[in-house]
């Protein structure tokens, strides 16, 4: 365990952590309130969805960008920039709301430019994790920050459910407000090493540049493909998964059971990840995510209610696992000076492909069946997680006998120098 908890010896991760942890708290809230916030000045089903779909196409539609600006600049500035952004938005929004002014149109433009940020916040984060703890530990590192996530997960929607009742939506926006701030300090905080940046002129070419490098590594694309059609076929889960529960187990209590059991097991997929490291890692990882088919699965008959209960504490250990491996891998193997630009792409389809299966669950399970509509999703996430089992390039991404992650050539295709931030 001591190894396990080894990146918290450094005082740069211990301080990014800090900051992330806390806004992560703040986050797990705000998508409750703002739920909340259009209902109460009178919004309807249709605005939530409007304005999340608002904020999703934000995201699409930077987040390019946002990885090449993440490897051009100081990647903790972008960081910064964007928690105080976002810090504002959340403090406008919540204004209106105290003063009985908001309107849909307002929070629109707030999940806009929330959306916005998110796109330029998330490439960088992922460049700048190594930066702080170097090469070393990175599933470690990756997996304490999932383990906070999760905890927040469970607890942050509760504590944001009682304090909208008590105080409404407009107090859980302050507080996300606060909680950037707090990221923007510790990140402020930040003293790392000087980091060599190596673009060209042309904003256009270095885009260009994400997509070579991207392109050049079958290992990575080809479980960009595999992980796209799992979050497509995901969807059906969370569509379907609350049909079912009210009209089998009783209605909204026994899906958040479901949910709370998801993320009990995403705390315990943290847990394991500091401690397995496996041999094969993307191979460890792909496997692990068949067990997010178990919940589809056990949704389908139904079977009984503590039969879904498992299955969805293994689909979130296993997906937690999946992230910590897939991240670490990633952040070791590609090249600093294009990590975020690269890993913008997974962002891109993540973001992409979800919504297109959230808008397809319902209709297919309507013409098919919903059953039918559950297996067949689980089959795309076991068939093609399992395929890459067989694809050289990713079974000859390996670890070395020291740790380290080595790529298809058998060596690391470029080294993070050591120490990287400084104590």
């Amino acid at each position: 365990m001591a190894e396990a908890l080894s990146p918290f010896s450094g005082r740069p991760f211990r301080i990014l952590w800090t900051g992330q942890s806390v806004s992560a708290a703040g986050n797990a809230m705000a998508t409750v309130a703002l739920v909340f916030a259009v209902l109460e000045i009178g919004g309807s089903a249709t605005d939530i969805g409007l304005i999340i779909a608002a904020q999703a196409i934000a995201k699409v539609v930077l987040v390019l960008a946002g990885g090449v600006w993440a490897d051009r600049l100081p990647r903790q500035v972008i960081m910064l920039t964007c928690d105080l952004t976002r810090a504002a938005v959340q403090v406008a929004l919540a204004v209106l709301l105290f003063t009985d002014r908001a309107e849909v149109w307002h929070l629109a433009c707030g999940a806009v430019l929330f959306g916005a940020a998110q796109a330029f916040f998330g490439p960088a984060s992922t460049g700048l994790l190594p930066e702080t703890v170097g090469n070393k530990n990175l599933q470690q590192s990756n997996a304490l920050m999932s383990f906070s996530s999760s905890i927040f997960s469970v607890a942050g929607p509760a504590l944001a459910g009682l304090l909208i009742a008590g105080f409404g939506p407009g107090v859980v926006f302050v507080l996300d407000a606060s909680t950037f701030l707090v990221s923007a300090v510790s990140l402020r905080l930040l003293k790392l090493a000087p980091r060599r940046v190596t673009t060209s002129t042309s904003f256009w070419s270095d885009l260009r540049t994400g997509w070579h490098e991207m392109a050049i590594r079958p290992w990575y694309w080809i479980n960009l493909i595999a992980h796209s059609l799992w979050n497509f076929a995901v969807a059906a889960f969370f569509v379907l998964g609350p049909v079912i529960a009210a009209d089998q187990f009783g209605g909204a209590s026994s899906w958040g059971l479901i949910s709370a059991s998801s993320a009990a097991g995403a705390i315990a997929g943290g847990i394991v990840s500091l401690r397995l490291q496996p041999k094969r890692p993307l191979i460890a990882a792909n496997l692990a995510l068949l067990l997010t088919a178990l919940p589809l699965i056990a949704l389908a008959p139904p079977l009984a209610h503590p039969v879904i209960l498992g299955a969805a504490f293994m689909s979130g250990m296993g997906l937690t696992f999946l992230n910590s491996v897939w991240t670490a891998t990633m952040q070791e193997l590609i090249p600093d000076d294009v990590r975020s630009r690269v890993d913008s792409y997974d962002w891109l389809l993540s973001m992409v492909v979800a919504p297109i299966g959230m808008a397809l669950a319902g209709p297919v399970a309507d013409r098919v069946g919903t059953a039918q509509t559950l297996v067949g999703a689980a089959l795309l996430i076991v068939v093609p997680c399992s395929l890459t089992a067989l694809v050289p390039g990713i079974r000859a991404v390996t670890r070395a006998a020291d740790g380290r992650i080595v790529g298809p050539e058998g060596r690391p295709e470029k080294r993070q120098p050591e120490p990287v931030g400084i104590d």
